[in-house]
């Protein structure tokens, strides 16, 4: 019965191979940038690149290991989510309201260390925010806010 269920549990990983999500990548303008409608230190948007574009924008580096499933597909929902939460690339066509809310929230996470998230961290070490790194978003999001 063990080896039936590890064969079926084998069968299962082999299938789920050949399932790849699109990839969230784009060499396209981004006219609808945060940066075309609100101005962004270079030191800020220099971390805001580093530590949240991956998840929150219209283009993520991919490593290696996304290829492997369910990693990838994992990964994936991720992306999909952060997205939806918050697109850096999309941040013009947010409402002002909306958008107000966003730097609330990026204030939030820069201050409280929420984000990025710490399975993003564990195998992106240097993408943690260092407290001055967290106190420029801070400032520079409470003023837009």
């Amino acid at each position: 019965m063990v080896k039936k269920i590890l064969i079926g549990f084998l069968v299962v990983l082999v299938i789920i191979q050949f399932i790849r999500p699109d990839r969230n990548t784009s060499t396209a303008d981004m006219p609808n940038a945060m940066s075309t409608k609100y101005a962004i230190p270079d030191n800020v948007q220099k971390v805001l690149k580093y530590s949240c574009y991956d998840c929150h924008s219209n283009n993520t580096k991919y490593p290696w290991y996304t290829n492997i499933q369910p990693i990838g597909l994992w990964l994936h929902s991720h992306v999909v989510d952060g997205k939806r939460h918050l697109n850096f690339d999309e941040f013009a066509t947010y409402p002002e309201k909306k958008a107000k809310h966003k730097f609330e929230e990026i204030e939030e996470a820069a201050r409280d260390g929420w984000m990025p998230l710490a399975p993003y961290l564990v195998v992106h070490r240097d993408a943690r925010l260092t407290p001055e790194q967290s106190k420029e978003i801070v400032e520079w999001a409470g003023a837009l806010k």
